[in-house]
């Protein structure tokens, strides 16, 4: 058995040295933040659901409330706090405000507009778009007067291998034409989706990780077409996840990110910021789910007491809690990571292990919690049912599980391969 190398003694000493307080900007945040979800945002989430209900859940419009809680956030400064060009704030900053948000998924995030897959879409302007695409896309993002989605994901192809994409983008004097379908494109049954950033071929000879480009393509292009909107569990939340045909759809070039070639490069620059905010937002649903776990068994009584007395809920209560601290723990590393490294690059292991297991982490204290309210966890009487429906097709976003641990692995396996 040989010894670990130095770069491997560096890493698992050096880069494991953490503080964990808080910084004064980051306490400052959180308990703005907590002020503003305790006055607004949950008061908000009644009036939210009993829209949505007497909508249809097949009506994709903006609940009113969404606008109110828009304007007070902008006037208390909780607005586009994921961008440290906009906000000041690091990773692990915006972690502990991205958490807060999870205890409402559907309303929180976007009301301090800090929601999937904007953020995405906003960060890929941000970094690879030129002035003028800044101005025309990433402006009215930032403001909030549009919103965005990002074509990738293909029903013919496992898509979890980005070179298997089959779109086509075609160069055709100073036009490109678009050809192919997307699926699960999140975002696009919303009204207010506006942009589409395309990921496609424009050179299917070229080396396999040049062969992708993407181009940002207007929604009311000619030949884009909704097929459908594709329900989770029979559920459709208000942004959507839809299949999408661009058929002969013609852009100009000047609607190229970066340059040709250059879409799987951007494709990683784009999902690594991605993964970790979702499972920022994931510690924040597995909290709430322990302290429903929590209230529920203190107020059900079974054979002779409050069920919070039987040994097997506590042992449910404790598990969640040692399972969720060890997935913070991990989230704020990676988070430390980027931020140290200045990059999502530096933190590729760790946003793979996080992506990989904190779905699977919170989707088991849901569970739990679900078990612990009996029969009314799976109804719509409490959260529950439709936070478990999120944390487990968040096991597919931005890359599947396996996939994940197929990075992590292949990197152990080269750390300790022998020489």
């Amino acid at each position: 058995m040989r010894a670990p190398a130095a770069e491997d003694l560096r890493r698992l000493t050096k880069e494991t040295r953490m503080d964990f307080g808080h910084s004064a900007k980051a306490q400052d945040y959180q308990a703005r933040m907590w002020d503003f979800m305790e006055s607004h945002v949950f008061p908000a989430e009644e009036t939210w659901n009993e829209w949505r209900a007497a909508a249809g859940h097949d009506n994709h419009d903006l609940p009113p409330v969404m606008n109110e809680l828009k304007a007070e956030a902008k006037k208390r400064g909780l607005w586009n706090l994921f961008l440290k060009e906009e906000s000041g704030l690091s990773n692990v900053e915006y972690a502990s405000i991205a958490e807060i948000t999870g205890w409402i998924p559907e309303i929180a995030p976007e009301a301090i507009n800090c929601s999937a897959p904007d953020t995405g879409n906003m960060e890929t302007l941000h970094l690879f778009g030129n002035e003028e695409q800044k101005q025309e896309w990433l402006r009215p993002l930032l403001d909030g007067e549009i919103r965005s989605a990002f074509a990738m994901t293909e029903p013919r192809v496992a898509s979890s291998d980005a070179t298997n994409i089959e779109t086509r983008i075609e160069s055709d004097g100073d036009d490109y034409v678009i050809n192919g379908r997307k699926w699960w494109i999140s975002g696009t049954a919303d009204p207010r989706c506006k942009l589409f950033i395309v990921m496609g071929k424009t050179d299917p000879g070229a080396a396999a990780h040049q062969q992708q480009s993407m181009v940002l393509v207007p929604r009311e292009t000619p030949g884009v077409e909704v097929i459908r909107h594709l329900p989770v569990f029979g559920y459709q939340d208000q942004h959507g996840h839809s299949e999408i045909q661009f058929t002969d759809v013609r852009v100009p070039k000047k609607n190229i990110l970066l340059g040709e070639g250059q879409g799987f490069m951007i494709s990683q620059g784009r999902l690594g910021p991605g993964r970790i905010h979702h499972c920022m937002r994931l510690i924040g649903m597995g909290e709430r789910a322990i302290k429903l776990m929590v209230e529920r068994a203190a107020s059900r009584h079974a054979f002779g007491g409050p069920i919070i007395d039987q040994g097997v809920v506590r042992d449910q209560i404790a598990r969640s809690r040692v399972e969720l601290e060890q997935a913070r723990l991990l989230v704020q590393k990676a988070a430390w990571l980027i931020d140290s490294t200045g990059s999502a690059k530096g933190a590729q292991i760790e946003i793979a292990a996080i992506k990989a297991s904190t779905p699977n982490v919170v989707a088991g204290i849901i569970d739990r919690a679900m078990q612990v309210h009996g029969a009314a966890g799976v109804s719509d009487d409490f959260p529950l049912a439709n936070m478990y429906s999120q944390a487990r097709w968040l096991r597919f976003a931005d890359g599947p599980d396996e996939v994940h641990y197929r990075t992590v692995a292949r990197k152990e396996i080269q750390r300790h391969a022998s020489k």
